[in-house]
């Protein structure tokens, strides 16, 4: 399996997304009132930090080679 890389940005838009999600469905099953104005404003909130962690992760990543290990040859 290919391996991918840590990218923090999209953990936090995933997670924002998870939470205003899971925060609208609580709210129309009943089992949690949601302030409906704090949800609506945690989706840009989200995608501002997510988009100001993306611009510090851009400009202090070291830009490192691969270490995926070489192929193993067929026999």
């Amino acid at each position: 399996m290919k391996r991918h890389r840590f990218e923090p940005a999209r953990l936090i838009a995933g997670l924002t997304a998870l939470a205003i999600g899971s925060g609208y469905g609580l709210d129309a099953l009943g089992v949690w009132q949601a302030p409906g104005l704090w949800l609506f404003l945690a989706l840009p909130a989200g995608l501002a930090l997510s988009g100001i962690t993306a611009a510090v992760r851009s400009t202090t990543r070291r830009d490192t080679p691969p270490t995926d290990p070489p192929p193993l040859p067929h026999s």
